[in-house]
């Protein structure tokens, strides 16, 4: 039992092994800098931009009249916040109907004190 534990020492420190583990190294290294690549473009994502196809069905005085319009309503912000999101960002979507103020511009909303929301790709 002895001898087979030394002859299997042997043949995990032999020369043949070592080049395997070396190109085991090389694959994961090459899939991981294939992958950060692959995630840097996702970011790269350009905000969904909607325009006017026909008439307009919606209220003027709805929440969601911002659909349907390149210059209405691009930009919201909650009354007690200090960040102000893209309508489809995750902390946009967690502030209350009642509670939401809406922008043109990143310049109008930066003027009233708002700051771009970090969380939200693109701003």
């Amino acid at each position: 039992m002895i001898l087979n534990i030394k002859e299997k020492i042997k043949k995990i420190k032999s020369p043949e092994n070592d080049v395997f583990v070396v190109l085991i190294i090389l694959a994961v290294g090459l899939i991981s800098f294939g992958l950060g690549r692959l995630s840097a473009l996702a970011e790269r994502k350009t905000p969904i931009v909607m325009s006017e196809v026909g008439p307009r069905s919606l209220d003027e005085g709805s929440p969601t009249s911002f659909i349907g319009s390149t210059t209405e309503k691009l930009f919201v912000a909650s009354k007690g916040g200090t960040k102000y999101h893209y309508p489809w960002c995750s902390g946009a979507l967690r502030i209350k109907e009642e509670n939401k103020i809406w922008f043109n511009t990143k310049e109008e909303a930066e003027a009233v004190g708002y700051t771009p929301a970090s969380n939200c790709k693109g701003l």
